[in-house]
């Protein structure tokens, strides 16, 4: 995995946002695209570089004194002319006030090749004739002066899609209003998440793993709702980490934090610390935007 740059710096908070994704076919654009729409960008793939201005003046009219965020992407279906115009388009916008951030979503060929097989898609230019390697090489040069201007480049290969989301997903929290929530659970048997903020241990709870027809399931699944929904005890802990939580969230809010990761961890990672952590994640939905969840155990 790699970067280059850091994530984008915020402006002043009227104004208008723009992050252009691209890469390689295969590299987890739309992945990336659809973490951004969770973050409440406004998200439109597949656009002609000359409308982007027209769309940035047309979503960010009205609504005086918010911030306005966008999210676009670009890629090898595009015609050969519009990307080499995207240079000069990102220009136009950066003279005219917008903060545009181009992110270039790179894999390597034997990678996309394998993903490929997989899932047994079809690459954008296979319709040239070419064999998927071939494809790959002239998608590359055709992308060449994109990935030359990035702001940020990744390198998706070792990851999946559940671990691109969630790099994406908290590299631009910050562009979104207010605190972004990650709240995430975890099996402390392989250890604790790098990167929480909080960790809550669930493994004093009643434990579903010990029941034979609930121990193949999940914290998702109805059987285990309806188990450790009746238990007293869980709706003890629940409650109080909700509590604990209301009261010292907003003094995050307060310092400027624009995401804070809550994880929730139990012994395997599949049923109390997955079930808590939807719970709270619905609790806190109803309440803000910028509420995700990511199951370590299950992704």
């Amino acid at each position: 995995m790699s970067h280059t740059t850091s994530s984008p710096t915020i402006h002043h908070p009227d104004a208008i946002h723009l992050i252009v994704l691209t890469g390689m076919s295969g590299g987890g654009k739309t992945v990336a695209l659809r973490a951004l729409e969770d973050l409440e960008f406004y998200c439109v793939d597949n656009l002609p570089t000359a409308l982007l201005p027209q769309l940035v003046a047309a979503v960010s009219r009205g609504n005086e004194g918010r911030r306005r965020n966008v999210a676009v992407g670009v890629d090898v279906r595009n015609p050969e002319e519009d990307l080499q115009r995207m240079p000069a388009v990102l220009s136009e916008l950066a003279t005219a006030g917008v903060h545009a951030h181009l992110i270039f979503l790179d894999c390597r060929d034997d990678v996309l090749i394998k993903r490929y097989s997989e899932t047994r898609r079809r690459h954008p230019l296979s319709a040239r004739g070419l064999s998927l390697a071939d494809a790959i090489a002239e998608e590359r040069r055709v992308l060449r002066p994109l990935s030359s201007i990035a702001d940020k480049v990744i390198d998706s290969s070792d990851m999946n899609v559940h671990q691109l989301r969630r790099l994406i997903a908290t590299g631009y929290a910050e562009a979104t209003d207010g605190l972004t929530l990650m709240f995430q659970s975890f099996a402390f048997r392989r250890g604790l998440p790098l990167d929480a903020d909080f960790v809550f241990d669930a493994r004093c709870l009643p434990n579903p793993h010990w029941d034979p027809a609930l121990r193949p399931l999940s914290g998702k699944d109805g059987p285990v709702r309806d188990y450790l929904e009746s238990q007293p005890l869980v709706a003890e802990y629940f409650a109080d980490t909700a509590r604990w939580l209301d009261a010292w969230l907003p003094r995050f809010e307060a310092d400027d934090r624009s995401y804070v990761t809550i994880s929730v961890g139990c012994t395997g990672g599949r049923h109390r610390s997955v079930y808590l952590v939807e719970k709270l994640a619905a609790h806190y939905r109803a309440l803000r935007t910028g509420v995700l969840t990511f199951h370590r155990e299950l992704e």
